[in-house]
Formats: C-alpha cells, structure tokens, sequence
C-alpha cells in the first residue's frame, strides 16, 4: 500500500474540539491505518504531511517499506532565511507583533506564490489551486487553527536527530524527489537525506515547491520505477 500524507488546509474540526498539533494529526493518522487494517505500507510524504509520516515511521518502524519524499523535509538544511525567520520569531514569541506576519502567509497573494514560485512556466499551473486553498484556509476558525500548526512546527525540528538515527537503522529505500527552485525548502532538503538515509535517490527537479502541479510526469518518471524497484 503507498499511503500519501500531504499539506492541506482542509481542517474542519473546530478548534474547541481537537488540539492541532502534528502529535494529534499523527495519531489520528495512525488510527485510521489501525481502522483499515493496514500494518505494511511506502509513503509519499510532503510539506506538512512529512512530519506526520516521521512520527508513525518513528512510532512503528517496521511498517514502513519506502518512503518518497517531495518537498517533505527533515532537516535544518532545508530551510530557508526568508520563508522561515518570521516563524522562527513566532516560535519563540507568540504575540500580536508576530502573529501579524504569520498571517500574511494566510492571504490569496501568498498562497498564489506558494503555487507559482519556482515554476518556469506558470500558465501550467490552474489558478483553481490557490482560489481553492484560500477558501478553505478563510473559514471561520481556520487561521487559528494555522496559526497553531505553524507554531508547532517548532516540535519537528526537535524530532530530526530521530528521524536520521531511524533512516540510518531502518535502512528503508528513501527517494527524495524536490523543486529545485523551492523557496520554502530548499534543495539542500534533499541532498541532506544522502547523509542518514541507505543508498537515497535524490533528484531535483526544475519546479517550486507544489511540483506536481507543474512536473507531474517528471515526478511520476521517478516515483513509479522507484517504487517497482523496492516494493517487489
């Protein structure tokens, strides 16, 4: 089974009733697999979805038989100055001063970027992307639950040293297929996964950080025979 973990803004739970943190997410994550039965699968993580996948990797090791990561980091190498100073701040403080940047991520202008940066030709890339994400995340109570999110991102960094003596150990087949020109996680993202994972794949594509939108093929060309290759 190849079990996908993406970033999303599609969180309807009302904040009252649920903690947003990648722990929960994580867990309802693995109770759904529980639910499903499912105890053997490769996973394809990205963006958000990647700390969600270290966790069950790091919870249940042996389940784990290949991970592709696109644009899922787990390094400190992958982050950028730009994207990642002002979430940094918010980490160590979080205040009205702080929360004010943070929130730009959340306007149409910054999602559309997040769509387009990096992508060498943007005509290819639907504008129903951004105009979706926007709608979801400007639902009563969704920038509170981002803000969150974001604020727990500072707990991932804290579970790197793992995730590398996990790669190390498990010597689970690893493919690391990355937006070279991605400006919130940087190629040096992937390259770092040479350096814990056994025998890693790593290729850098020409695209931004959603990939797919623009590379689909490309992408495909490495994930299928990659997955042939390890999952037989």
């Amino acid at each position: 089974m190849l079990l996908i973990i993406w970033a999303s803004a599609c969180l309807t739970r009302r904040q009252h009733e649920f903690s947003y943190t990648f722990d929960a997410l994580a867990g309802l994550t693995a109770a759904l697999l529980r639910q499903l039965g499912v105890t053997r699968y490769a996973m394809y993580v990205h963006d958000y979805g990647a700390p969600v996948g270290w966790r069950l990797a790091l919870s249940d090791p042996v389940a784990v038989t290949a991970i592709v990561t696109q644009n899922g980091n787990g390094y400190e190498a992958g982050f950028t100055e730009a994207f990642w100073k002002p979430v940094r701040e918010y980490w160590q403080e979080r205040n009205p001063e702080t929360e004010g940047t943070i929130r730009e991520a959340l306007t149409l202008d910054a999602i559309r970027w997040q769509y387009l940066h990096g992508v060498p030709d943007d005509s290819v890339v639907s504008p129903d992307t951004w105009h979706h994400d926007f709608a979801l995340v400007s639902r009563p109570g969704s920038d509170r639950v981002q803000l969150d999110l974001f604020a727990d991102y500072a707990t991932n960094v804290q579970l790197y040293p793992w995730l590398h003596a996990y790669l190390r150990d498990s010597r689970v087949p690893l493919l690391a297929v990355w937006g070279r020109n991605d400006e919130i996680f940087g190629p040096d993202g992937a390259r770092a996964f040479a350096a814990d994972a056994h025998r890693a794949e790593v290729h850098l594509v020409d695209g931004g950080h959603f990939l797919l939108e623009s590379q689909l093929d490309t992408t495909v060309g490495y994930v299928r025979p990659f997955l042939e290759r390890t999952l037989t």
